[in-house]
This record gives structure tokens, C-alpha cells and sequence, in this order.
């Protein structure tokens, strides 16, 4: 099935964000668009011994407000669901101490936002 435009423009801002990332740290790849009940990541990555859950937004202009703004505590619920159904799935990665960043991209520019939004208590 051929990707709709805004799935392309998707594809493209998680690349983008993906190879920002890993030239400005120590970030190796994981896992892209990992789906679950709920919630999806868009990028997964080991930043040294961290587990780092990306959430990967992107807007042509800022008249609805910025990209990141659109990360708000529905969105981020949604994220941390997957982020626990990843969890689950990956056993290997549960002692690790995990991190939830956005990459939010404006046209030309990219604003990386690390810790960007935390579990409340009932992460653990």
C-alpha cells in the first residue's frame, strides 16, 4: 500500500531526527515505530546505558502552534504505554533507566529536547 504524504513527511523527520541523534551523542539505534496497545515510540535508542523513548514531531509552520507543543499529557501517555509494552517485550532493557525526549522539527530546523516529559509514580 503506498504511503499517504503526511506518512512520507513522517518517515522523513525520524530519519532526520534519527541521524541528528546519533551524530550529537552516543545514541544507538533500538527500534522505529514501535506499535502497541495505544501508543506508538517513534525511535528507541541506547544513549550509553540509557533507554531513550523519542517522540518525533514535525510542522511546515507554526500558526497551530510549535511541533513540540503538540506533545501534550494525552500524547505523552500514549507514548508511555508503548514505552511499558516495549518494556515487556524486551526484558533486557528493564533494569535500564529510561528517558523520553522529542525531536521537534520547524521546516529547516531540528530542536532536540532531552527529558522532555517524565512518568508520574506509577512508571515503576
Amino acid at each position: 500500500m503506498a504511503r499517504t504524504s503526511a506518512q512520507r513527511t513522517g518517515d522523513a523527520a525520524e530519519r532526520q531526527a534519527l541521524k541528528h541523534l546519533q551524530r550529537r551523542g552516543k545514541h544507538h539505534f533500538v527500534a522505529r515505530n514501535f506499535h502497541a496497545k495505544g501508543g506508538e515510540v517513534d525511535l528507541v535508542t541506547l544513549d550509553g546505558e540509557v533507554l531513550v523513548f523519542t517522540e518525533v514531531r514535525a510542522r511546515a509552520d507554526s500558526a497551530y502552534g510549535t511541533a513540540e507543543e503538540t506533545v501534550g499529557p494525552r500524547k505523552q501517555k500514549r507514548i508511555i504505554q508503548a514505552a511499558r509494552a516495549f518494556l515487556a517485550i524486551h526484558p533486557e532493557h528493564a533494569a535500564r533507566f529510561c528517558r523520553f525526549d522529542v525531536v521537534a522539527l520547524h521546516g529547516r530546523e531540528l530542536r532536540w529536547i532531552r527529558d522532555a516529559f517524565r512518568p508520574d509514580a506509577t512508571w515503576s
